[in-house]
């Protein structure tokens, strides 16, 4: 028997964290639609308001907080894979110690 078939896990594990730091580098390819709304309409009221000389301080909590439920929502799924990828691992596991145990000899 060989190893427990992971790569496609692997992949997305490391794709997924490479969505992650780009997030926290304040990029938005990585995040989903209704996520880039949030930024594009706190972004537009921001420069609205600064432009009539106002504060834009709500529109910049709005863009810490949508950046915030990013990496949230990106450490959550990082997560969900490393455990999937802990069960394979682990069905494998007891398959093989399933098949050692059955030899007759």
């Amino acid at each position: 028997m060989g190893k427990p078939d992971t790569r496609s896990i692997d992949r997305e594990i490391r794709q997924t964290t490479r969505k992650l730091e780009a997030v926290r580098r304040g990029e938005m390819w990585p995040l989903n639609s209704a996520e880039r709304r949030a930024i594009l309409g706190a972004l537009a009221g921001g420069s609205y308001r600064v432009l009539r000389g106002k504060s834009a301080a709500r529109q910049e909590n709005r863009l810490e907080s949508v950046s915030e439920q990013a990496v949230t929502r990106l450490t959550a799924e990082i997560t969900a894979l490393h455990m999937e990828r802990q069960r394979i691992v682990r069905e494998y596991a007891a398959d093989k110690a399933a098949k050692k145990a059955s030899r007759w000899w």
